[in-house]
C-alpha cells in the first residue's frame, strides 16, 4: 500500500487529485495534502510519503526548489504543472514522471502504476533526481542534455551524442551507443523520437531512429549506413525529405 502527500498551492487542485486518487486508486491508502511549499516541507517530515505528487509553480519555493530540501530524500516525485515549459524536457530526460492540469484521471492511474512496479534502490534515486538538476540547469536549446536510460540492470545515464541509434523491439526500445555496449530500456520508440527529435535524431524507419551525426554514406536503396557498421533501412515515402533535411541531393 501507498503513503502519498499532494503539495499544490491551489486547494482546487489539491482537492481534484485527491478525489482522482481515491476513486481510481485503491492501492494509494494514505493521502496527505499540504498547501504551498512552506507546509510541504513540514508535511514530508511529518508523514514521511513514499509518493509526493508535487506542483511544479508555487511561490516562495517552486517545486525543484522545495526538492533541494530534501537532497537524500527516499520518496518519489510525481511532478505537476499547468504548463508545458522547457522543465517538461528535463524531467523527461531524467525518466521521471509529470501530469500536465488539467489532470486526466488515466494518465494519473498510469503514473501512478509506474511508481508501484518500480523497483529503484535509494541509490539509484538519488542519482535520477541528481540528473534532472543537472538537466534544469541547462539553456532549453541546449545539445548537452543526459538521457536517463533505466534497464533491467539499472539505470544508465549518456549523453545524446553518446548515442549512436535506437531500434524499436516490440514496446522495447535498444539503444546502440558509441564504444559501449547497446542497452534495452522499456520505452517504445515513439517516446525516444519525440524527445531526442531536436537533437539531430531522425525516425527514418518506424523501427529506426538515428544520430545523423553519425551517418556515414548512403545508398540508392533506401539506405543509411551507420557509424558502428550497420545498414538501416529508410522508409520510402521519407525518402526525400530525410534527404532535403540533411541537404543532400
Amino acid at each position: 500500500m501507498v503513503r502519498a502527500l499532494i503539495i499544490d498551492d491551489e486547494e482546487s487542485a489539491i482537492t481534484v487529485v485527491k478525489l482522482l486518487l481515491q476513486k481510481n486508486l485503491s492501492e494509494v491508502s494514505e493521502i496527505y495534502t499540504a498547501l504551498g511549499a512552506v507546509n510541504g516541507i513540514d508535511a514530508i517530515y511529518k508523514y514521511k510519503p513514499q509518493l509526493v505528487f508535487l506542483d511544479i509553480e508555487m511561490p516562495l519555493l517552486n517545486g525543484f526548489q522545495l526538492l533541494e530540501k530534501f537532497p537524500d530524500h527516499t520518496f518519489e516525485t510525481i511532478f505537476i504543472t499547468a504548463y508545458d515549459h522547457y522543465a517538461i524536457k528535463a524531467i523527461k530526460y531524467s525518466a521521471l514522471d509529470y501530469l500536465l492540469k488539467p489532470i486526466d484521471a488515466a494518465e494519473l492511474k498510469a503514473a501512478v502504476q509506474r511508481f508501484i512496479q518500480k523497483q529503484n534502490n535509494a541509490d539509484n534515486q538519488k542519482k535520477l533526481y541528481e540528473n534532472l538538476s543537472y538537466n534544469l540547469n541547462l539553456p532549453e536549446t541546449s545539445s548537452k542534455y543526459r538521457l536517463a536510460l533505466t534497464t533491467a540492470d539499472g539505470t544508465f545515464f549518456y549523453y545524446c551524442n553518446e548515442i549512436i541509434r535506437c531500434e524499436a523491439v516490440g514496446n522495447y526500445t535498444r539503444f546502440v551507443l558509441k564504444d559501449k555496449k547497446p542497452l534495452l530500456t522499456s520505452h517504445t520508440l515513439k517516446e525516444y523520437d519525440e524527445l531526442l527529435a531536436e537533437q539531430n535524431f531522425l525516425r527514418v524507419h518506424r523501427a529506426h531512429l538515428i544520430n545523423s551525426d553519425y551517418i556515414t554514406s548512403f545508398s540508392k536503396d533506401h539506405e543509411i549506413k551507420m557509424y558502428d557498421g550497420s545498414i538501416i533501412p529508410v522508409s520510402r515515402r521519407k525518402w526525400d525529405a530525410i534527404k532535403q533535411k540533411l541537404s543532400l541531393s
